[in-house]
């Protein structure tokens, strides 16, 4: 697969650009903390956008790069098969954290690497902003958490609320750099 890694400018920031990109995924299991032990529980649903998630990520993916961060694509015959973004405002109690905002790979294109390399250059990207780990709000999908490990992420040692209430049902996550 020719896969080209490039950053993404705002104004490429638009529904098109997600015209070929599949989000599609079934979850059967998710990750819950249930008296302060993680545990697997049968939660199936699917997740998958629609023009009006196109237009909601867009959106998000936008205000990223205002804040100062980066937005980087992986493109398959100049169509986006997955993109990584990192917010440019630091986050933390001694301002440690850059947010990994968004981290997806098209389905048809799952567990061929892209999402490793995304992920290592959203490392790369914190590291320039100054930040010491790399903080996620990940989804709490089986899948989802299994790649999260593999990449060495653990649960965050400081919870940031604001993600917590937006995605009450995420694994907050931390990546050191």
């Amino acid at each position: 697969m020719d896969i080209q890694y490039r950053q993404v400018a705002a104004e490429e920031l638009t529904p098109a650009l997600l015209a070929d990109f599949r989000r599609f995924q079934r979850v059967e299991k998710c990750w819950r903390k249930v008296e302060g032990q993680w545990v697997l529980k049968d939660i199936a649903f699917i997740d998958d956008w629609d023009q009006a998630d196109h237009q909601r990520v867009c959106g998000q993916l936008r205000e990223v790069l205002s804040s100062g961060g980066s937005v980087w694509g992986a493109f398959l015959a100049g169509q986006l098969k997955g993109f990584a973004s990192v917010d440019g405002k630091l986050i933390g109690s001694r301002r440690q954290y850059a947010v990994l905002a968004e981290l997806h790979v098209s389905e048809e294109c799952r567990h061929k690497g892209l999402g490793r390399r995304l992920f290592a250059l959203a490392a790369e990207e914190a590291r320039k902003l100054g930040a010491e780990k790399l903080y996620i709000s990940a989804m709490s999908a089986e899948e989802s958490q299994k790649f999260y490990q593999a990449m060495g992420c653990v649960e965050a040692e400081e919870y940031d609320p604001p993600h917590v209430e937006k995605e009450p049902c995420d694994v907050q996550m931390e990546y050191l750099l």
